[in-house]
């Protein structure tokens, strides 16, 4: 299904890893699903989870930790060319590939945790919400049994916050949104990755609700936090961007001349968006649509308002 999903895509096209169109073995076909554009990006899922494991039983190997071995763990997700991440179902079969990896461990072993938590994005990128569920309440269940650091246990709370709003238990997932940031918060800082993370997850809840005014405000709080840690072209810096201008264009008390600029700044976005991470990106289609819903509307009053001009 995965190499189905990106046939259109791949035509023609040579894994960059192995170089064949088929792969050698498994004779499965490419897929991409990343920000690679042109002729980048092209490959085998079985050459990226054979790449993914090599490097990190390497930097297991040599005893690698923080910031050199996170820079391995993440080819489990991302793209070692455009170093964005895979999203849909690419995703999803490298999550598979991750857990496969590692599942034969102790249950309490680190990469078997990370594997899980590997999955279970996949797993969101697919939609495939109730099974990550599941996953996310037995990997909880083991955080707890094995003893694992606050960090950890909020950042898997966390996973479960967004699970549960897919799922549309809105109200549920605020309830824990709010007391992970808090947690995250308290432990780490506002200018922490976590912290950061939480705060946008918050703010895309709060929004999705309704509640635009405090979706605004954290949001707000957030995005200079994310452009000076991220970087104002990283995803999550993209993000809470998005998060702030839909808020922002549903806001009741919004001017009309204010909507105007929120429509404007949501075009900006979206060509940033596709200029970073290509236009079959989840937030850059988010993108799409907000601004040309909003856009619709404008359209809309501005209708309206001649009409009522003419009738004068």
């Amino acid at each position: 299904m995965t190499v189905e999903a990106c046939a259109e895509d791949t035509k023609g096209q040579t894994c960059y890893i192995c170089t064949q169109a088929l792969h050698w073995k498994t004779k499965e076909g490419l897929v991409r699903m990343c920000s690679c554009r042109g002729t980048s990006g092209f490959a085998h899922v079985s050459c990226l989870a054979e790449e993914a494991r090599i490097l990190v039983a390497e930097a297991e190997e040599n005893n690698l930790r923080g910031k050199v071995f996170d820079e391995r763990w993440v080819r489990w997700n991302n793209c070692g060319l455009c170093k964005q991440e895979y999203h849909g179902v690419v995703y999803c079969a490298l999550g598979w590939a991750c857990w496969k990896t590692y599942v034969g461990r102790p249950e309490a072993n680190v990469l078997r945790m990370h594997s899980m938590t590997t999955l279970g994005n996949g797993l969101r990128a697919a939609s495939q919400n109730r099974e990550r569920l599941g996953l996310l309440e037995s990997q909880f269940a083991l955080m707890q049994r094995s003893r694992v650091n606050r960090e950890a246990i909020l950042a898997a709370q966390g996973n479960m916050a967004n699970c549960l709003e897919d799922l549309g238990r809105i109200e549920d997932a605020i309830e824990l949104s709010v007391q992970v940031h808090s947690g995250m918060k308290a432990l780490r800082g506002n200018r922490h990755t976590n912290t950061i993370i939480c705060g946008l997850n918050l703010a895309a809840s709060l929004q999705s609700k309704g509640r635009t005014t405090e979706a605004q405000s954290l949001a707000a709080e957030y995005l200079p936090i994310s452009e000076s840690v991220f970087g104002p072209l990283d995803v999550n810096t993209l993000g809470l961007r998005s998060t702030y201008l839909r808020a922002r264009c549903r806001d009741p008390d919004i001017s009309l001349d204010d909507w105007r600029k929120a429509v404007s700044s949501m075009d900006d976005l979206y060509r940033t968006a596709v200029k970073v991470l290509g236009t079959q990106h989840p937030l850059t289609v988010q993108c799409k649509d907000d601004g040309e819903a909003s856009q619709k509307a404008l359209a809309e009053i501005d209708a309206q308002a001649s009409l009522e001009a003419l009738a004068l």
